[in-house]
């Protein structure tokens, strides 16, 4: 009986070791920044977000998608197995940091002011001038800092930014462009000052993540990109795509 339990232990631990292992859940972390990602009651949703669960889907792979304050949700995809963090802009300081997965768009980082401001910036030059407004660990706090923007106030996030402006404790932000666009189709108070920056936003995901997923997450949005799924989605949001 013993030699009997032994040799069904050995051959259950054999198909164990020959049988493919389970699938894990991807975690995909995010911030606030509506119309791209954002809360409808508790569930995620926006013109990135919709991008990432095609991918996954398309992919069959599980995954959870967390809406949290950027600095925490950065943080986790630089620390956490199996997490990537979405839109992330993909620029020199980062590039070692992350795989990339990319790009959920194309953007153009813009300087902005309350509508009836004092501010008259036309330059990047002219902005450095004024208390410019950012929030923590977001990459618009190193586009500013290397561009050597002397007062920079740092807030917890890009609500708390926003307000900020409009209630004039700042007098520029950045933003995107395609956000812009979505303020000021939506009737709010903000001008144009000059652009700041522009690059590819992309999926970030912790350094040890594996390759051959990537390169199926990458495959799957190179596909919703080529066959028009991306510019749908993005109209849907009332957004367009720029050249």
């Amino acid at each position: 009986m013993r030699k009997l339990l032994l040799t069904v232990a050995i051959s259950l631990s054999s198909l164990s070791v020959l049988s493919p292992a389970r699938a894990e859940t991807i975690h995909f972390t995010t911030e606030e920044y509506p119309p791209f990602n954002y809360r409808d009651g508790k569930t995620p949703i926006g013109a990135t977000v919709e991008q990432v669960q095609k991918v996954m889907t398309d992919i069959g792979v599980d995954y959870t998608i967390d809406i949290m304050p950027w600095a925490r949700a950065y943080n986790q995809a630089l620390t956490e197995p199996l997490t990537c963090v979405f839109a992330t802009a993909h620029n020199d300081e980062r590039d070692k940091l992350f795989k990339w997965v990319q790009p959920l768009l194309i953007d153009r980082n813009i300087l902005i002011k309350h509508s009836g401001s004092t501010v008259t910036a036309a330059t990047i030059d002219e902005a450095k001038t004024y208390l410019v407004g950012t929030w923590r660990q977001d990459y618009t706090e190193s586009v500013l800092r290397r561009n050597n923007f002397p007062r920079i106030d740092v807030g917890s996030d890009f609500r708390a930014t926003l307000k900020k402006l409009m209630s004039d404790r700042v007098d520029l932000m950045p933003i995107s462009e395609f956000y812009f666009d979505k303020l000021k189709k939506d009737g709010n108070a903000v001008e144009k000052v000059t652009i700041l920056s522009q690059q590819p936003m992309g999926i970030a995901c912790q350094k040890d993540f594996p390759d051959d997923l990537q390169s199926r997450m990458q495959t799957a949005l190179d596909a919703l990109i080529a066959d028009g799924t991306q510019t749908r989605i993005f109209l849907k949001y009332g957004l367009r795509l720029g050249e």
